[in-house]
């Protein structure tokens, strides 16, 4: 774990066992995460994006433990969080280290008031706080957020997505959380509203000091909060780099054509730009190609790609991708 590094991940492997049709049969494993390695200053966002199926959100999921890692570490403030394997030994882990989901109206409880349920942790992890206390810190935290302390007794379907989130942000960030996980935050809202919740994010982040992992499809919105990005496919890192620098200049295949569906705003350069259209299907992660993973839709690939699968190497400033061909 290098020097500033407030969450380490080294060699993080996550495989799903298939159920076997008959007794004899050699087990299959789902590779959903298969050796990522990468480490997040504390202050810094790190935005994780790629396709779907690329094993970002198991990946976030074993971080925080709600899945367990088969193999590999995940080293936080110098303690092992692989080593913890049930509900109490998490539970101390759990208040500096808090998830915002995806489905703002699916995780939060319908038969509960939203001061109830931002009010939540503090009942698990600060219980001698009195009625009072609480009420006025969940008060203060709908403020922060964007939100009446006026709606305190309202329900979540009073409420429309992009307020649920806020309530969810809310909930997350009650307990003044070191590390908080963006697990594709934005995704079911509309544009502006996705805006909106990016921006009060990066408020937060700097009110709070928060070291944010933020999952997400659209690179224009990662670019947007991000300090670094990091690219997977199939279970694997493709290329990691400062935020401008990686969709100014992408260095592999990958990333450019993900940069290449990205719609631009200017009418006239989007109509005349060339989006690299990759051939072929994603690859089952039961069986994933030999050698690079990504070698049977590259441009570039050949014989050699085959053979032994690339490490992440650096190319220049903070830049590292796996690929031999660059």
């Amino acid at each position: 774990m290098s020097e500033g590094a407030l969450l380490s991940i080294s060699d993080l492997k996550v495989h799903f066992p298939l159920k076997k049709s008959w007794p004899w049969q050699q087990t299959k494993y789902v590779k959903a995460v298969d050796g990522v390695s990468f480490e997040v200053k504390k202050g810094e966002t790190l935005g994780i994006v790629g396709e779907s199926g690329c094993g970002k959100s198991t990946l976030i999921r074993a971080i925080v433990g709600l899945v367990g890692a088969t193999e590999g570490r995940v080293i936080w403030a110098g303690k092992d969080l692989t080593a913890l394997k049930n509900k109490k030994s998490w539970q101390p882990v759990r208040k500096d280290i808090q998830m915002v989901f995806q489905d703002p109206f699916a995780s939060l409880n319908p038969r509960i008031t939203i001061g109830n349920i931002i009010a939540e942790p503090l009942k698990v992890h600060e219980p001698k706080l009195s009625a009072s206390e609480r009420r006025k810190r969940v008060e203060e935290m709908m403020k922060m957020v964007g939100l009446s302390p006026k709606h305190i007794n309202r329900y979540p379907h009073q409420f429309s997505g992009g307020q649920c989130q806020r309530v969810g942000i809310a909930r997350a960030l009650i307990l003044r959380p070191s590390i908080l996980v963006c697990d594709e935050p934005v995704s079911a809202l509309d544009v502006s509203i996705q805006a909106q919740v990016v921006n009060l994010l990066k408020e937060l982040q700097q009110t709070l000091g928060l070291t944010i992992l933020f999952i997400a499809h659209n690179l224009s919105v990662v670019k947007h909060i991000s300090d670094r990005i990091m690219v997977m496919y199939l279970g694997n890192v493709m290329e990691v780099g400062e935020s401008k620098s990686l969709c100014d200049n992408p260095s592999h295949p990958y990333t450019k054509a993900l940069l290449s569906a990205v719609p631009l705003p200017d009418p006239e350069l989007e109509r005349n730009k060339k989006i690299q259209i990759l051939e072929g299907d994603l690859p089952s992660p039961i069986n994933p190609p030999s050698g690079c993973v990504f070698r049977t839709r590259c441009p570039i690939a050949d014989g050699s790609c085959a053979e032994d699968k690339p490490k992440l190497h650096h190319l220049f400033d903070t830049r590292e991708a796996a690929c031999i061909k660059i």
